[in-house]
């Protein structure tokens, strides 16, 4: 089985495909995009993927380095407060991560509700048999 990134020609979308595009996009930001035949997807899928490493790697530093220097947060002479602009150098990077896996699945949301839209509600293809 070849897999390709490649778009393929943009056409009409059945109501189940435009759903399952959707489905796709809040599982993995541009993936559910991309099927559907829009460019856009690969900007939300590399945005998501982005935030995604920057999440872990910055975000495994801050555990690391939080652990290194718990007794100085959690001792009986702490002050928490004097820590907090500490703190905030090592969590900001991580937050920023967070933050574009965020705006990842708020755009990949807008373009699936867009997908539906465009997608007609009534497909006589899967109509069910009159009755007779």
């Amino acid at each position: 089985m070849r897999i390709s990134l490649a778009l393929g020609p943009r056409r009409p979308l059945s109501r189940q495909t435009a759903w399952g595009c959707l489905t796709s996009n809040l599982a993995l930001p541009g993936s559910g995009s991309l099927v559907a035949g829009r460019p856009v997807g690969y900007v939300q899928l590399a945005l998501a993927l982005a935030g995604f490493a920057i999440t872990m790697v910055f975000g495994l530093h801050f555990i690391v380095w939080q652990l290194a220097n718990w007794s100085r947060f959690h001792g009986a002479e702490a002050d928490l407060a004097a820590g907090l602009g500490e703190i905030w150098l090592h969590l900001r990077w991580a937050l920023l991560g967070m933050a574009l896996v965020f705006a990842a699945f708020l755009w990949a949301l807008m373009t699936s509700l867009a997908i539906l839209r465009s997608a007609p509600r009534h497909d006589p293809a899967n109509a069910p048999p009159p009755l007779l």
